[in-house]
């Protein structure tokens, strides 16, 4: 039995329908039950429903399982709690593995979100559990293209000159089939997750628009105007922590470049990792195909 937490987000999606189709039994953790829904259409049998930070949630959700997924809650004020009580209620029931799904450079604790990830780091290397973490640098997300495909706006929230690595999620979710799947080989180890390249903004403009075909704007915007884009509209007061959290990679990376070697995914993978325009192309595919004939997509 695996323990995927978080299981309906961005890597839960992509994780699953893998394990599932190598006949592995899955237990999926989510907050809602039109998630759950979701879920057990794609096949999970054993979903369950409420807040995982829970104390009592936790111990159930790790009974009778062997090994845990952990995707910590992006910029989630009970991210650092949430992994250390997971951490000890799998530790008390015996789970022989506990894969993390960190971040890149989770030593930058000027950023929050790393910071948090960084103790849950320690306190997982403390515990005496098998461990493996998975140290995955910016994703390549959908939803950064969204204003590119709705409106040929490609934005970002940092400055435009800064180089970062980027990675994509399919990818990711690969490794944590292999280290969900042989612990042998990868107990105690922490993989850094980098696509091969840097880019800066300009830079992955241009990838888009060859893509696309047609020029795209490139334009920074301020991190308020992304936590709307990212958490809804609405009272960001109620979302402070996760306002927070999004200011300081703003700050952080529009004052250093985030950059990452890809021979670790190279080797990992046993090929070269997706590029970023294969994954443009992919989404923009996707994009075209469900596109009603006749009407334009951009």
């Amino acid at each position: 039995m695996i323990l995927v937490t978080s299981a309906s987000g961005n890597q839960g999606k992509l994780l699953l329908p893998k394990l599932l189709q190598r006949g592995l039994e899955v237990r999926a953790s989510v907050r809602s039950e039109a998630s759950a829904a979701r879920l057990r259409e794609l096949g999970v049998h054993d979903v369950i429903v409420g807040d995982i930070a829970d104390p009592e949630m936790q111990r159930r959700a790790v009974r009778g399982v062997e090994k845990i997924y952990h995707i910590a809650a992006t910029v989630s004020p009970g991210e650092r709690a949430m992994g250390f009580g997971l951490i000890d209620a799998a530790r008390e029931a015996g789970v022989s593995h506990f894969v993390f799904s960190s971040v890149l450079h989770a030593i930058a604790s000027e950023l929050v979100q790393h910071e948090i990830k960084r103790d849950i780091e320690e306190h997982l290397l403390a515990s005496g559990l098998e461990f493996t973490i998975l140290q995955p640098s910016n994703y390549m997300s959908p939803i950064k293209l969204r204003s590119v495909f709705e409106h040929g706006v490609f934005e970002l929230m940092w400055s435009l000159d800064r180089s970062q690595s980027v990675v994509d999620l399919d990818d990711v979710t690969d490794v944590a089939v292999m280290a969900l799947t042989d612990t042998a080989r990868h107990a105690a180890a922490t993989y850094e997750l980098v696509a091969p390249g840097r880019f800066t903004a300009h830079q992955l403009g241009e990838i888009i628009s060859r893509v696309v075909e047609r020029p795209i704007e490139v334009r920074e915007i301020d991190s308020e105007a992304f936590a709307v884009a990212l958490l809804g509209a609405g009272d960001l007061s109620t979302r402070q922590h996760e306002v927070n959290a999004l200011q300081t990679i703003s700050g952080y990376n529009s004052a250093h470049d985030f950059v990452g070697n890809p021979n670790v995914l190279t080797w990992l993978l046993g090929r070269e990792p997706t590029s970023y325009e294969q994954f443009v192309r992919r989404e923009w595919d996707a994009r075209r195909a469900a596109v009603q004939p006749g009407v334009s997509a951009l």
